[in-house]
């Protein structure tokens, strides 16, 4: 890319639907504020539990064709955010889905879990350098509930942007580029309680709720550095986003939930932890905008090839 917009955010995932429960809405922003938004899943997600009964032959151990149709939802899922630049990891299929921790699908050749971080990481130095973002989003190091993806996907896109700052690392994948913000998916717990409160007042098709502490990434509200508020257009793709992920999640209104059929409410604003580089925040108060306090990019349109 040569021509490159002013503002550059960098997500990475571990498997089709994270992106959209965790970041629908400030992708959706950014997208639309004219910023390159680049997803980068790591796995097709291939070991998910499918929840449509008219959908369940493609689960891993009838078809095995899970990946191939989680991609379809996830290129109808980044046309709703208006995301147009997303990348699998290695290319599609690379690595595989490790499947939830302890199971024997961990092991695996060529499982996520299973890759070392340094075979890896590679792939996502040369989308750094391509790309240069300035903000990197992904998940703290128990990533967000213990899933082994998630785990990886934290410690390679860790890795990637340690190397990709490194002139003398790889100079074939291209110039070195230093991320200079990095955040964690958050929420803080007194959010989530009051969604939780608003599941139980007003319903849903759902039988029961989930438990607060079986979401990623809740923390005391202290951690939280940054909030991106969706505003109704945006918190409308994100839930238009994360229906197309059908195989994976069912929504209602503004619940959904995941196979387990436990409800929880969609969160339209979208918390972060900043946890390398410096808030543009003032002292005590959240930064509104990941790229606050970055020159050239605080508030920027339009393009430039700047790093």
């Amino acid at each position: 890319m040569t021509d490159l917009p002013a503002r550059r955010l960098l997500l990475v995932h571990a498997h089709p639907d994270d992106e959209s429960i965790n970041n629908g809405a400030t992708m959706a922003r950014y997208a639309a504020e004219g910023a390159l938004v680049t997803l980068v899943t790591c796995t097709l997600g291939e070991e998910g539990e499918v929840i449509p009964p008219e959908l369940a032959h493609l689960a891993p151990d009838r078809e095995d064709r899970l990946g191939e149709y989680r991609a379809g939802e996830l290129a109808a899922a980044m046309k709703e955010l208006g995301v147009t630049d997303h990348r699998f990891l290695g290319g599609p299929g690379r690595f595989r889905d490790s499947g939830m921790m302890g199971a024997e699908q961990n092991h695996r050749p060529g499982a996520f879990w299973n890759t070392d971080v340094d075979e890896a990481a590679p792939y996502l130095v040369e989308i750094v350098r391509e790309t240069r973002p300035q903000v990197l989003v992904t998940y703290d190091p128990d990533g967000g509930y213990g899933h082994p993806d998630h785990i990886q996907a934290h410690r390679v896109a860790t890795r990637a942007a340690e190397l990709a700052a490194d002139p003398a690392y790889r100079p074939d994948l291209g110039p070195a580029h230093t991320i200079a913000k990095i955040y964690w998916n958050r929420i803080p717990r007194p959010v989530a309680e009051a969604g939780f409160a608003r599941l139980s007042a007003e319903g849903s098709v759902f039988p029961a709720a989930a438990e607060i502490d079986d979401l990623p990434g809740v923390v005391d509200p202290s951690r939280i550095t940054t909030e991106i508020a969706g505003g109704t257009a945006h918190a409308a793709r994100k839930t238009a986003a994360m229906a197309v992920h059908a195989t994976q999640i069912a929504v209602d209104g503004p619940f959904f939930a995941l196979s387990n059929n436990l409800g929880q409410p969609i969160q339209t604003t979208e918390y972060y932890e900043l946890v390398r580089g410096e808030s543009g925040a003032a002292a005590g108060e959240r930064e509104t905008d990941l790229f606050a306090g970055l020159a050239g990019a605080d508030g920027a349109t339009g393009t430039g090839a700047g790093a």
